[in-house]
């Protein structure tokens, strides 16, 4: 039985430990090692102070975009000295090399919503049946993430396993690409299928509450602006998908990282790390 370890700290709304999680041979995640997050650009100064001396957080795994840092500016987050900042963004178009300022780019995926809208068009008079549901549209999209950007994933799981102290990976929401990430994370080091899927749903619960979150951010509201929790809710069905599709592919997370260079040695350090008696 999964149970959200909600952390609820002033700031952010879809944070959450993911320690005490079982593998399937037995062990457990520990407590404290790797948190997950809506993004930290609110965060007080008790909120940080508690993060850093109650959950001991050494590393912060970044997966927003340059055009999201650009626009929302450094978090707060920044200018404590012992914290190590890892920035992997997910989207191959998303380049300091435009030469258009950053934070006057459009969000790299509404250039996806606008192709998406024009496909749904197209298909208008199709049969339903040929028409990708929501599971399927975002577990193609998570796919993407892996397609375009596995240096990106796989750069963002070697931080996780060379922290120091506890990492927190998050995004904008905490549930898409933080859960694409934090989803291959518990694969690696062994979490069944089912608690992977039940945690990656939970943000479900905090949708509503990241939704307005994020339309009180100019860099969020226009794209937000006739967006529905419904839309926006994560469903087991869809990491259901995501991980029978990797399974069927390339014979599960540890097939698809190994074809990107990923090692026994690094599956042992993130063991390690997520696992171990000491981080």
């Amino acid at each position: 039985m999964y149970s959200p370890q909600w952390i609820d700290l002033d700031g952010v709304v879809n944070m959450r430990d993911l320690g005490g999680l079982p593998t399937e041979s037995g062990e457990v995640v520990r407590h404290r090692r790797l948190l997950r997050s809506d993004n930290l650009q609110d965060l007080s100064p008790e909120a940080i102070e508690t993060l850093v001396t109650r959950f001991g957080v050494s590393d912060v795994v970044d997966l927003r975009t340059h055009v999201e840092l650009a626009k929302e500016g450094d978090g707060p987050l920044r200018a404590v000295v012992q914290i190590r900042h890892h920035h992997h963004t997910l989207y191959r178009e998303d380049s300091t090399e435009s030469g258009i300022p950053a934070a006057e780019r459009a969000l790299p995926w509404e250039t996806d919503e606008r192709h998406e809208a024009a496909a749904a068009r197209q298909l208008a008079g199709a049969d339903a049946a040929h028409r990708r549901s929501h599971e399927e549209y975002w577990s193609e999209h998570y796919l993407s993430y892996l397609a375009t950007r596995p240096d990106s994933v796989v750069a963002a799981l070697d931080a996780i396993a060379s922290s120091e102290g506890a990492a927190i990976v998050h995004c904008a929401a905490g549930k898409d690409r933080t859960g694409t990430v934090v989803g291959l994370a518990l694969k690696v080091v062994g979490v069944p299928d089912e608690l992977v899927i039940a945690d990656y749903a939970a943000s479900a619960e905090r949708v509503p509450a990241i939704m307005a979150r994020l339309r009180s951010s100019t860099a969020y509201a226009a794209n937000l602006k006739d967006k529905t929790v419904t839309q926006q809710s994560p469903t087991t069905d869809t990491m259901r998908l995501l991980l029978r599709t990797l399974d069927e592919r390339h014979g599960g997370a540890l097939g698809w990282l190994g074809t990107q260079g990923w090692t026994r040695a690094d599956t042992d350090r993130l063991r390690r790390k997520l696992l171990g008696d000491r981080g």
